[in-house]
């Protein structure tokens, strides 16, 4: 039986996703992305080997997820390619870091995930003021 508070947050979750649009659901991606990698690392720490697995294994399908959303045809194909071979190099050391069970190969996916995030932050004004463009213009 979950708790009152395990409940809300699940209610909360599921309404964030509902209520998000779709710059703040790539926030949301690129947030979870690092909260499985720290769980990841709390876990080797304890030398939780299913735990480790568990977590890099949502981190890199969250990565998959974010590669996945790459629109070539939206924009700067340049961009689009710098951005995955990033997801690329931190989906391979998430993998190495499982395999060689290496805290140091997280802390590089981390680091790189990050910086991804701090600038899709800075562009969150942009982006809105896009999507209100968006909805304002007819189909």
């Amino acid at each position: 039986m979950k708790s009152a508070g395990q409940q809300y947050t699940q209610i909360n979750a599921q309404t964030g996703v509902v209520d998000a649009d779709p710059h703040r659901l790539i926030q949301m991606l690129f947030t979870g992305a690092l909260e499985q990698i720290a769980i990841a690392k709390g876990c080797m720490q304890r030398d939780n080997i299913a735990g480790k697995g568990e977590a890099i294994g949502k981190a890199i399908g969250i990565l998959g997820g974010l590669s996945d959303s790459l629109n070539p045809e939206a924009g700067d194909q340049g961009m689009t390619d710098n951005l995955a071979s990033l997801y690329d190099f931190a989906t391979t050391r998430l993998t190495q870091a499982n395999i060689d069970n290496d805290v140091a190969k997280l802390d590089e996916a981390s680091k790189v995930l990050l910086e991804l995030q701090a600038g899709w932050n800075e562009i969150r004004p942009e982006a809105l003021a896009q999507i209100k463009q968006n909805e304002k213009s007819p189909a």
